[in-house]
């Protein structure tokens, strides 16, 4: 009978670490002409209207990050998401192999707004280092969850749009 009364107090999903873009050729070729316009810029300089090789002051270390930028999401996109389990209990939430404790959260927000495809919990921490956590809600109640973390975190009322930052990466496809 503690073992029925123990399941109920957790709140548990599945979603996918991270979510895959579609992309279509444009967005391909787009991304390689701002690429290799960036690459350029990093070795020449447009003065009067000439072409300049900058040699020793070329910006090596801004090609570099951005070729280690490309070398990472080629890597990313070859590999599918790993499903991660939530689970939302009375010390806690479970996000994978990661705990996080009550105490380390400031707030949370639930948004549902089925028009434009939200159903996300956002997580703000107290340490000001730590992300905005966002994860998807995908089948699970969202007033259910929002009830839920009622009881051990303050709710953020003021959220009622997706962060910007999240929008941006959508838009663009990242």
């Amino acid at each position: 009978m503690s073992e029925k009364k123990e399941q109920k107090s957790f709140i548990q999903w599945q979603v996918p670490e991270y979510t895959k873009q579609k992309r279509n050729k444009t967005w391909y070729i787009l991304t390689s002409l701002f690429v290799l316009i960036c690459l350029f810029l990093s070795f020449f300089a447009i003065s009067a209207w000439k072409i300049v090789f900058l040699g020793a002051d070329s910006n090596f270390l801004f090609a570099l990050i951005i070729i280690i930028s490309i070398a990472i999401m080629i890597v990313h996109d070859s590999q599918e998401a790993r499903m991660v389990t939530i689970k939302l209990g009375p010390e806690g939430i479970d996000i994978g192999r990661r705990f996080y404790d009550y105490d380390s959260i400031k707030n949370f927000c639930v948004l549902y707004k089925p028009k434009q495809s939200v159903k996300n919990l956002y997580l703000e921490f107290n340490n000001k280092m730590m992300p905005r956590l966002h994860v998807p809600l995908r089948r699970q109640d969202a007033l259910t969850v929002r009830n839920y973390l009622f009881n051990y975190i303050d709710e953020d009322l003021e959220r009622v749009a997706p962060p910007l930052s999240e929008q941006l990466t959508k838009l663009l496809k990242l």
